[in-house]
């Protein structure tokens, strides 16, 4: 029997930009879990801790997609060191600030600086896009980096959590850093397979963001993304709760194990079904399985309650990606992709201090009930979207600028 996996890979160079593009990727999963666990042990509160996390992810979610822009318009060769560059420096004055207890007001800057980072999500699917447009392989590419993003949520807060609690406070992001250095040099080596620039239209001046379809996939994937970032700050606070913080790695790891399982079966099949309503099932998927957060009672039961949360997560960004794929115009997919993570962004940004304001004043459980809020939420979203857009034939979905 055909292994779909291993087609994809007969692309040449296909190997090396998606090898190097999980290095450069690593730090997706590190920084802002970093930063909450350095910050708390710097400065001893999750207020703060969740407050700079949130600053960091909400920047990049304004800043990546315009980046992403200037690579659809000047190519990833040219616009992804200059990104890592910034990044990296602001990382660097974020650790340095921490290290010497400079005022908070330092923290929030680089934390906002730090935005710069780069979506490499959006452009390794932006190079098997160029490879695989218009074929069934497509979808298998993208399950596979789906696949690819869990085994990335599953090793990074392991590397964060555990450097930053076992060596020092800023070993965490240090390593982040060093990921995004180095990954990123060798994914700009990769010359043959970065996309071509494609010519840009009349509307080339305008955000795809402007696209409603566009608009409620983001928000939806904004609440799922409220998801992640209680996940992070709350699994922290309640392991420590439980008095033994470093388990949070074992339980976040477990999130991230779900999804890569049900990904793995998911990327495989050959379904009929249109993907609007499929992003419908998978997100009250994704809703219900938050309710059993609600009765966790130690880091056993937590790393069950979050496997059974992660088995949706894979099929929605895999459905959503190809949903994205139909609504942008080509020579925009690397940002209508990067605005879709983006919405990730912003809901991790707004799950992360809402969870840390609940866990200081209410203590670590109280965190769990923002993740049914955001469950709830991210079903109205995709319930919206599939009443405006789910009966329309494919063909319609690409809506005018």
């Amino acid at each position: 029997m055909a292994n779909p996996y291993k087609e994809i890979f007969a692309a040449p160079g296909s190997v090396a930009f998606s090898a190097t593009g999980f290095i450069a990727r690593l730090p997706l999963s590190m920084v802002t879990l970093g930063i909450v666990t350095m910050l708390s042990q710097t400065h001893g509160t999750y207020w703060l801790a969740g407050a700079v996390s949130a600053t960091f992810a909400l920047s990049n979610a304004l800043i990546a997609p315009q980046v992403s822009r200037l690579v659809d318009r000047f190519g990833q060769g040219r616009v992804l060191p200059m990104s890592s560059i910034i990044t990296v420096l602001a990382l660097t004055g974020l650790m340095l600030s921490a290290r010497y207890d400079a005022p908070a007001w330092t923290l929030f800057l680089f934390a906002v600086l730090s935005g710069f980072m780069p979506s490499m999500t959006a452009l390794v699917r932006a190079r098997w896009t160029e490879i695989y447009r218009d074929t069934p392989k497509l979808r298998t590419a993208f399950a596979f980096e789906s696949i690819v993003d869990e085994i990335i949520y599953m090793v990074g807060p392991i590397i964060a959590i555990g450097l930053s609690v076992g060596l020092f406070p800023q070993a965490g992001p240090l390593a982040a850093t060093l990921f995004l250095a180095i990954g990123s040099v060798l994914f700009v080596a990769q010359k043959s397979t970065e996309p071509a620039i494609h010519p840009q239209d009349r509307t080339g001046n305008t955000s795809v963001i402007r696209l409603p379809s566009l608009q409620l996939i983001a928000i939806t994937l904004a609440a799922v993304g409220a998801l992640f970032g209680t996940a992070e700050v709350t699994a922290i606070a309640f392991a420590e709760e439980q008095g033994w913080k470093a388990a949070a790695s074992i339980a976040l790891a477990s999130y991230a194990t779900g999804s890569l399982i049900v990904g793995l079966v998911f990327g495989t099949l050959k379904l009929q079904m249109p993907l609007a309503k499929q992003f419908l099932l998978a997100i009250g998927l994704a809703m219900l399985t938050t309710l059993p957060l609600l009765i966790v009672t130690g880091i056993s039961t937590l790393s069950i309650a979050l496997f059974l949360a992660g088995a949706a997560v894979s099929p929605t960004v895999i459905i959503s990606m190809g949903l994205i794929e139909r609504l942008v115009p080509a020579a925009k997919l690397t940002e209508g992709i990067t605005w879709a993570m983006t919405g990730v962004g912003i809901g991790m940004a707004v799950g992360s201090s809402l969870s840390g304001w609940a866990i200081d004043h209410y203590g670590a459980s109280s965190g769990f009930y923002v993740s049914v809020g955001s469950g709830l939420l991210a079903f109205i979203a995709a319930v919206t979207f599939y009443l405006n857009f789910g009966p329309k034939p494919h063909g319609q979905l690409k809506t005018a600028l």
